[in-house]
C-alpha cells in the first residue's frame, strides 16, 4: 500500500512551488548551456587576441586569409573535451552522493562550483596562448564538474516532486532552461562585443582592439550570475519526501517537509497510525548480479541511447561552422568584436527558431504522446535530416548552402530537442528506484558525455588538416551520412530497450524490486 505523502504528490495539483522548482533547479542547465553555446564565439576572441599575432600560428603570407585567426582545431578541441570530461566525473561523483548522503545535501555545492568555476574562468590568467589556455581548460574542467553533477540532481529531485499526471512537462521544462541558456549566451555575446565595439572606436586597420581580452572574460564570468542567483532558494528547500520516506526511512519527516511546500494540511499526508516504516529496501548492492537481472537492462538502455544523441547532438553543434562560413562576413574585414558578434547572432536565430521550439513541443507533448515514443520520431527525423544534408552535399550542398540548408540544419535542433535530447534527460530520472535513481541517471548522463566527447573528436579528425570552417566535401558527406547512421541505431536501441514511463507512479519501481 503507498503511503499517503508519496499518494499525495502523485495527485497534487500544479502549484506555484513547482514552478519555483523548475527555476530553481533549472539553473543549472542554463549554465550548461550558456557556457557551450558562448565557446564559438569566444574562440574567434581568443584566435585574434592570442593566435593572430603569434608567430608560431601565424603565418605573414597570408594576412589577408581567414586562416590567421582561429584557435588551431586540435586546441579547441582539447579545451571543448576537457569541460566535457569534468562533466563525466561530476555526473558519476555527485550522482552517487545523491543517492547516499541527499539530494539536497550536496544540490547547492554542484551549483557553487559551477558558479566559482565560471568566475574563475574570467581570470584565467597569463598573456600567451599556451599559459592562457591551459588556465581556461583548467577551470572549464572545474565547471564541468559542477555542471555534471547537477544533471542527476536536478532531474531526480523534479521527478520526486512533480506529480504523476504531469511529471514529463515539469522535468522537461527543467531541461528546456538550456534554451534560454543557449539564447542569453548570445544576447550576452552580442551585448558586450556591441559595448565594446562602439566604446573602443576600431579603426578599420585595427582588427583586434587590446580590451577583447577583457570581453571574453567578462562574457564567461556574466553567466555565473544567474546561477548564483538561485543558491538562496536551492538551500531553503526541503529534502524530496521520496528520498526521506523511501531511503532514509523517515515517514513523518517527509510528510513535514510536503506540507510546507504543498497545499495540503498534515491530517491529508500523515499515516492513520503508527505505521512500520516502509519495508527495508533491498540489501542488494549496486551493479550486483540482482541489480543487473532488475535494472541492467533499462541502464542500458538509458545509456546507450544518451551516448548516441549526444554523439550527433554536439557534433551537430560543431558542424554550425559549416553553415555560418556562407554568411559571416570575412575575418581581416571585420575587427573581432564584429566576428564574434556576427557568430553570436546566427547562434540565436538557430535558437529561437528550431532549439527553443522543439524544447517546449517536447513540454507540451510529453504526457500527451509519452517518451518512447518522442525520442524513436526524433531519432528518426533526425537521421532523414542528416541523409538528405549528406548524401547530395558533394554535388549539391557545398555549392548552395542557402535558406534551404538552414532550415534543414535548424530541423536537425527541433527534433533532437522535440526528441532524444530531452527524453534521456527524463527517463532515468523515473525508472530507476529512489535508492539508485540519482546514481544511474548520473551513470547515463556520462555516458551520454562520453558521446560527446567522441564527437567532438570526430569532428576534429574531419578538420585535420582543413580551416575550421571548411573541411572536405567528400569528408563532410562521409560525416553527415554518418551521424544520420547513428540517429537510426539511436532508434533501434530506443525501440528495443527504452520502456514508456508516462502515467505510471515513480513508486512502482519500488514494487518491481520486489518480483
Amino acid at each position: 500500500m503507498a503511503l499517503k505523502v508519496l499518494s499525495a504528490l502523485d495527485t497534487a495539483k500544479t502549484q506555484w512551488y513547482h514552478f519555483k522548482a523548475i527555476i530553481v533547479a533549472g539553473m543549472g542547465l542554463f549554465t550548461d548551456a550558456y557556457d557551450l553555446f558562448c565557446i564559438p564565439p569566444i574562440l574567434r576572441l581568443l584566435g585574434r587576441v592570442y593566435y593572430q599575432k603569434d608567430r608560431i600560428f601565424r603565418d605573414k603570407r597570408f594576412d589577408n586569409n581567414d586562416n590567421n585567426f582561429f584557435v588551431r582545431i586540435d586546441v579547441a578541441t582539447a579545451l571543448l573535451c576537457v569541460s566535457l570530461l569534468g562533466t563525466v566525473i561530476g555526473q558519476l561523483v555527485f550522482g552517487r552522493l545523491g543517492d547516499r548522503i541527499g539530494r539536497r545535501r550536496v544540490y547547492g555545492l554542484s551549483l557553487m562550483v559551477m558558479v566559482l568555476s565560471a568566475l574563475g574562468c574570467g581570470f584565467s590568467v597569463c598573456t600567451s596562448p599556451g599559459c592562457v589556455l591551459v588556465s581556461l581548460g583548467f577551470f572549464r574542467f572545474l565547471l564541468g564538474i559542477g555542471i555534471g553533477g547537477d544533471y542527476p540532481l536536478s532531474a531526480t529531485i523534479m521527478s520526486e516532486f512533480a506529480n504523476k499526471r504531469t511529471r514529463g512537462s515539469f522535468i522537461a521544462a527543467v531541461f528546456s532552461m538550456q534554451g534560454f541558456g543557449i539564447l542569453a549566451s548570445s544576447i550576452v555575446t552580442m551585448t558586450v562585443c556591441g559595448i565594446f565595439d562602439e566604446a573602443s572606436n576600431a579603426k578599420g586597420t585595427e582588427k583586434t582592439p587590446s580590451q577583447a581580452d577583457v570581453a571574453w572574460r567578462l562574457i564567461l564570468m556574466l553567466g555565473a550570475i544567474p546561477a548564483a542567483m538561485t543558491y538562496y532558494w536551492r538551500m531553503m528547500m526541503p529534502e524530496t519526501a521520496r528520498y526521506t520516506a523511501l531511503v532514509e526511512l523517515n515517514v513523518l519527516q517527509a510528510a513535514k517537509d510536503m506540507e510546507k511546500v504543498l497545499d495540503v494540511s498534515m491530517s491529508q499526508i500523515v499515516e492513520d497510525e503508527s505505521l512500520p516504516l516502509p519495508q527495508d529496501p533491498p540489501s542488494y548492492p549496486l551493479f550486483s548480479k540482482q541489480f543487473l537481472r532488475l535494472h541492467g537492462r533499462d541502464l542500458f538502455g538509458c545509456s546507450a541511447s544518451w551516448f548516441l544523441v549526444d554523439v550527433v547532438f554536439y557534433s551537430s553543434n560543431l558542424f554550425q561552422s559549416q553553415v555560418y562560413g556562407k554568411f559571416l562576413p570575412k575575418k581581416y574585414k571585420a575587427n573581432a568584436y564584429q566576428d564574434a558578434l556576427f557568430v553570436a547572432l546566427l547562434q540565436a536565430i538557430v535558437a529561437m527558431c528550431s532549439t527553443i521550439p522543439g524544447y517546449w513541443f517536447t513540454v507540451y507533448f510529453i504526457d500527451r504522446i509519452g517518451r518512447r515514443k518522442i525520442q524513436m520520431m526524433g531519432f528518426l527525423v533526425m537521421a532523414l535530416v542528416y541523409f538528405a544534408l549528406g548524401i547530395p552535399y558533394k554535388f549539391y550542398w557545398v555549392e548552395h548552402v542557402n535558406a534551404g540548408f538552414m532550415v534543414l540544419y535548424g530541423l536537425t535542433f527541433f527534433f533532437a530537442n522535440f526528441g532524444p535530447n530531452t527524453t534521456t534527460f527524463i527517463v532515468p530520472a523515473e525508472l530507476f528506484p529512489a535508492r539508485f535513481r540519482s546514481t544511474c541517471h548520473g551513470i547515463s548522463g556520462a555516458a551520454g558525455k562520453v558521446g560527446a566527447i567522441v564527437g567532438v573528436i570526430g569532428f576534429a579528425f574531419v578538420s585535420h588538416g582543413k580551416t575550421e570552417e571548411h573541411p572536405k566535401a567528400v569528408e563532410m558527406t562521409v560525416s553527415l551520412v554518418i551521424l544520420g547512421g547513428v540517429c537510426i541505431l539511436g532508434m533501434v536501441v530506443t525501440y528495443f530497450f527504452t520502456p514508456e514511463t508516462n502515467g505510471k507512479s515513480l513508486e512502482e519501481n519500488e514494487e518491481y524490486d520486489e518480483e
